[in-house]
C-alpha cells in the first residue's frame, strides 16, 4: 500500500520510502558492483574509481580499433598507438577510458610493456590463424580477469578509469 507521500507501507508495519536509483542515493558505482568484481578490484591493486573493464567494454574497442585504422589510413592509428603505449593505452582504449595495468607492480603498464603486449602478444594470438583468436576470445570471455591470449603474454589486465585517475 502506497500513502499520498510516497511512503510504502507493507502488511507487517514497515514503511521504506523510494529514492530512486542507486546513483541518486549517492552509491558509488564500485559500491553497485558485484562483490566478486570488487574482490578482484582490490587483488590487482587498483586505485578507487578504477575497476576492470567489463567484456562488452572491451569488445567496443576491439571494433572501435578497426574504425579507426580505416579513418586514419593505419599509418595514422600506427603513430597513434606508439604515442599511446607510452601512456599503457591504445587508441581505442583511450577514447574509451580504458588503460592497459600492470598488477605486478601496481601501475599502468609502461611503452615496452605495451610493445610486448600489442607485438608479441598479436603475434601469439594470430600463429595459428582463427583457432588462436578464438582461443584467445574465450580466455578473454570466460577468464577471472578478462585476460585474452595478449594480456597473459604481457601480464596485463584493461582496466575502465573514467576519471583518469591513472597517470604515468
Amino acid at each position: 500500500m502506497v500513502d499520498t507521500d510516497g511512503t510504502v507501507v507493507y502488511s507487517e508495519g514497515h514503511e521504506s520510502r523510494d529514492q530512486g536509483p542507486a546513483h541518486q542515493r549517492g552509491v558509488s558505482e564500485m559500491q553497485m558492483r558485484a562483490p566478486g568484481l570488487v574482490e578482484i578490484d582490490r587483488e590487482l591493486g587498483l586505485p578507487e574509481g578504477v575497476v576492470l573493464a567489463p567484456v562488452g567494454r572491451r569488445i567496443g574497442a576491439w571494433f572501435l580499433s578497426i574504425v579507426l585504422c580505416i579513418v586514419t589510413l593505419f599509418i595514422g592509428y600506427v603513430i597513434w598507438g606508439l604515442v599511446c603505449w607510452s601512456q599503457g593505452t591504445t587508441p581505442a582504449l583511450k577514447v574509451l577510458k580504458m588503460k592497459a595495468w600492470y598488477p605486478d607492480r601496481g601501475e599502468c603498464a609502461h611503452f615496452w610493456r605495451m610493445a610486448l603486449r600489442e607485438i608479441i602478444g598479436g603475434i601469439a594470438e594470430n600463429i595459428l590463424g582463427w583457432i588462436t583468436e578464438l582461443v584467445s576470445f574465450i580466455m578473454f570471455v570466460s577468464g577471472r580477469e578478462h585476460q585474452a591470449l595478449h594480456d597473459k603474454v604481457a601480464g596485463t589486465v584493461v582496466v575502465y578509469d573514467p576519471g583518469g585517475l591513472i597517470n604515468n
